[in-house]
């Protein structure tokens, strides 16, 4: 064997590794968020942790908080596409077919939903995601109805938006024993047969 011949990493080997390592720096984070606000995490203890040496974590991350904001970042961006996917009139005749997609991307997130839908998460990422909605349902009310007259819309909009975080908190507590399939229709029929979703088979 020659002596000299040094080693050479395939491509896409770096590429793969640090995924590793920001998958389970994820992952440890989420478990101390279950318990533990984001103040009072250390980089030490989430290194610690996932058994990943600090200067590997200040690689990719400044601090914990950027860690958290590259999370978030990250799921806003996934879920402003899947939001924008569907059109006005696909949400005023069949409005499952967005639910299953919001249902689906809460469940892809599982862990970190959970944690920030609890007394730990960051209200301030949840309302940007609610903002989202908010815009797009506008847009899209307006569109649909062919007005400008917003007079109700935020009560509309609070009603119908927190009812539906309310949904996705018992189910996933519940352990989504129910399909994404299943949720999304459920949540179609109480917003468009409200109460009357008691008295059906």
């Amino acid at each position: 064997m020659d002596q000299n011949k040094t080693s050479v990493t395939k491509p896409g080997t770096v590429d793969r590794r640090v995924r590793k390592t920001k998958k389970q720096l994820r992952q440890g984070l989420t478990q101390l968020l279950q318990t533990k606000n984001i103040n009072e995490i250390s980089v030490r203890e989430l290194s610690d942790l996932v058994d990943i040496n600090r200067g590997t974590f200040y690689l990719h991350y400044r601090d914990i908080y950027d860690l958290l904001d590259q999370i978030e970042q990250e799921m806003f961006e996934q879920f402003s596409q899947t939001i924008s996917r569907h059109s006005a009139q696909e949400f005023q005749t069949q409005p499952s077919v967005m639910f299953l997609d919001i249902f689906s991307f809460i469940s892809e997130h599982e862990d970190m939903c959970k944690v920030l839908l609890s007394s730990n998460g960051d209200l301030t990422f949840v309302n940007r995601l609610k903002e989202v909605v908010r815009n797009k349902a506008l847009h899209d009310w307006m569109e649909v109805y062919h007005t400008n007259e917003t007079k109700h819309y935020d009560y509309f909009f609070s009603f119908i938006v927190s009812g539906c975080i309310g949904l996705m908190q018992t189910w996933l507590e519940g352990g989504k024993k129910e399909s994404c399939e299943s949720m999304a229709q459920l949540a179609e029929r109480m917003i468009v047969h409200g109460v009357g979703v008691l008295s059906e088979p």
